[in-house]
Formats: C-alpha cells, sequence, structure tokens
C-alpha cells in the first residue's frame, strides 16, 4: 500500500528526533544498564516526546532500563491537563504512569520575594525527587531541548552574571540521583512539528503565571540572532564546549 505524504513526513520527523536522541544519549553517558529512570511528564510537546523515545528505548535489550512517567499536579494552580490522555499515551508505549498531586504555600518566610513560577516549579521538582526515592530510581529524565539549554544560558549571562545552563546530566549534590535531559540535541522546532504531525493533544490551559516568565523575551533574542547567522544555535552549543578560559578576565593578575 503506497503511504501517504503525512506518513512519509511523520517517519522522516521521527527519524531526525531518534537520531538526536541516540546521539545525545552516546555523547553525553546519559542512559546504562539497570538505569530506572523517572520521566518528568507535564503533558506539554517535550515530555510527551520524551516519553515515546524512552518508552521506545525501554524496548531494546542494550542498554536494559526502565522507566516510569510521573506527572505532578499543583492543586491550587489553574493548569490543567488531561490526565487520562496522558495516562493513555503512556500506556501505547509500554510506560507505567503515576500522577502525584502537590501544593505551594506562598506565606513561609523562606518564599518572600519569590515569583509564581520558581514555587510552582519547586514544589513539582520536590515532588518529582521524593517519587523517585520512592521507586528508587537511580536518574529522573526532563524534556529540556537545546533551545531551553542556550536560552538559560543568555539568562544566566544577563540576569544572574554567570556563564551557566541546565547540562544534559547533573549529579545531585543531596540525593543519589542524576538529571538527564536526553532532548539536549533536539531543537524546539523539530519537536514542535513532529507534534503537529503525531497529532499531539494539547494542553487543556496554559499557566495563568506564564507571562511573568522572561524566557519569552529570550527566546525572541535567539531569533534575532538567527537572522545574523542561521546556525546560531549550533554556533552557541559549540561555545559551551569550547570555553577559551586564557582570553577571558581572571581577577588577581
Amino acid at each position: 500500500m503506497k503511504r501517504t505524504a503525512e506518513e512519509i513526513a511523520l517517519d522522516k520527523a521521527r527519524g531526525r528526533l531518534n537520531r538526536r536522541f541516540h546521539m545525545a544519549c552516546a555523547n553525553y553517558g546519559l542512559l546504562e544498564d539497570g538505569d530506572h529512570v523517572l520521566i518528568g511528564l507535564s503533558g506539554g510537546k517535550d515530555s510527551l516526546l520524551l516519553t515515546e523515545l524512552l518508552g521506545r528505548q525501554a524496548k531494546i535489550y542494550k542498554p536494559s532500563i526502565r522507566v516510569t512517567a510521573v506527572y505532578v499536579s499543583v492543586d491550587n494552580i489553574g493548569y490543567l491537563t488531561d490526565v487520562e490522555y496522558m495516562r493513555s499515551y503512556c500506556s501505547e508505549f509500554g510506560v507505567p504512569f503515576i500522577h502525584k498531586t502537590t501544593r505551594y504555600d506562598e506565606q513561609p518566610a523562606s518564599h518572600r520575594n519569590k515569583n509564581h513560577c520558581f514555587l510552582c516549579s519547586w514544589y513539582r521538582r520536590k515532588a518529582l525527587f521524593d517519587t523517585a526515592r520512592d521507586l528508587n530510581c537511580n536518574k529522573i529524565a526532563l524534556g529540556h531541548h537545546r533551545d531551553d539549554i542556550l536560552e538559560t544560558l543568555l539568562m544566566n549571562m544577563v540576569y544572574g552574571g554567570n556563564i551557566s545552563t541546565m547540562p544534559p546530566m547533573l549529579q545531585l549534590d543531596k540525593m543519589p540521583l542524576r538529571i538527564i535531559r536526553p532532548l539536549c540535541l533536539c531543537d524546539e522546532a523539530m519537536i514542535r512539528r513532529y507534534a503537529e504531525l503525531a497529532g499531539y493533544r494539547k494542553q487543556v490551559k496554559l499557566c495563568p503565571y506564564e507571562h511573568e516568565s522572561s524566557r519569552a523575551r529570550t527566546k525572541n533574542i535567539i531569533g534575532m540572532l538567527s537572522e545574523l547567522n542561521s546556525d546560531v544555535r549550533d554556533s552557541m552549543w559549540a561555545a559551551m564546549e569550547n570555553i577559551k578560559r586564557e582570553y577571558l578576565p581572571v581577577k588577581g593578575l
């Protein structure tokens, strides 16, 4: 039977993302035999793709890994996602699904001057860590893609006064857990196109505090830079792996 143009486009898009996924895993040693990986599933296109790729990987003999997807909802934030859709989606790829609920409190003194996005993210991340500990997971996979990582690099330089970002793999200091980002070499545009072709269902309602984030402005800056150099994302990523310290200022010399 002759395939449709849409089916061919879907296979090509999946193939490109799959190659980037395997390249990231190989380049940064993200997956090892015996790993039990907890997937932070939000219901957005990035975490849905991450679930598909890791679910397919778990069916491959080498490396032998287990995966579990966890969705954390915050009951005092109007951020709604179709839980049954996520459950069904995970089932399609043989990935166990867990739904956890948490809430955040603005009152403690330690939370003063913290915006809603920070607090919500902090409590959701804590719930992920607690679940990973309960399930004896040794890694948590998050759906950050290359654009997320490059935007964080610029934001830390502009607002934080340091050169840092979200690495492909991070060993936590206070617990035996590693954060991995298998989509770190995938561009957001590639993921968005695949989500359209695959028919991903969109979130019911976006976060009411989303406008507080400065990430959208940083995304626009990278967009403007890409008008100067269409390969700006490749260049910025290469720059992080090619730091020439001898040409940077050093205090005390």
